[in-house]
């Protein structure tokens, strides 16, 4: 969506431009300002890491892993391309390695994290004060795994697939991130394309509806089984014979 000004009753455009034009580097510029500012792309988030990789293997990590207020993780990946290339598949791998992290894990990377950075602040009192905790309760974590793109844009390809992944019952967020130049200064628009906000809700409960009718139409399969002349059949099969 383009920004405009307005001044002395004049309405003019503010010109886009790109992270790279602007000399805007993915890791040391883009993803170091969300980091500290976590809630403009994902809401009511803490970050646990950055550049986290708890697995042995490759050297695949995690732009920013993050803890939601309902003890979600959260898998964060940043581009500053214009189609966000193949982020849906990748994220989809990190949050599948994720999911069995233990709350003493998320502790010791939360640790690990905050002693990196110099921050000296107790991880287990930080995690437990953020998601309203009063002790560690590993049974209940994590949640859930929530996924969160950050790009400059999204390729058709990647929207119709986290649109797909959502209407079966993942929770993916794409959100828009579009610099404009105005004088010396850059601007950022940023902006959640899936889900738009305003039908977030709605779509929940279509997913939900959905997920019941799947479940309904599979308790109703007749698995039967009908024994004639020594073999067995089941009742589509019988109605064939």
């Amino acid at each position: 969506m383009p920004l405009f000004t307005l001044k002395d009753k004049q309405i003019a455009a503010v010109k886009s431009t790109q992270f790279g034009a602007e000399g805007i580097q993915e890791r040391t510029d883009l993803q170091a300002a969300l980091r500290d500012n976590i809630n403009v792309i994902s809401p009511d988030t803490m970050v646990l890491s950055e550049e986290f990789s708890g697995w042995t293997e490759g050297a695949r990590r995690i732009d920013l892993l993050g803890i939601d207020k309902q003890a979600n993780l959260v898998v964060i990946e940043l581009k500053c391309d214009e189609i966000g290339a193949h982020m849906e598949l990748q994220s989809l791998r990190y949050a599948a390695m994720v999911s069995t992290l233990t709350f003493k894990r998320a502790i010791e990377i939360h640790q690990q994290y905050l002693d990196k950075r110099g921050i000296a602040k107790d991880a287990e009192a930080e995690i437990l004060g953020f998601i309203g905790w009063s002790d560690p309760q590993e049974e209940q974590f994590p949640t859930d795994v929530r996924i969160v793109l950050a790009s400059a844009n999204f390729s058709k390809e990647l929207t119709t697939a986290v649109m797909w992944l959502n209407e079966r019952d993942l929770d993916i967020r794409c959100v828009r991130l579009q610099p404009y130049k105005l004088g010396d200064e850059l601007l950022l628009d940023i902006e959640q394309i899936i889900p738009l906000p305003e039908a977030e809700e709605y779509q929940v409960r279509i997913r939900e509806q959905a997920e019941a009718q799947r479940a309904a139409a599979r308790s109703s399969r007749d698995n039967t089984q009908y024994e004639f002349l020594g073999q067995v059949y089941n009742k589509y099969q019988m109605s064939s014979t």
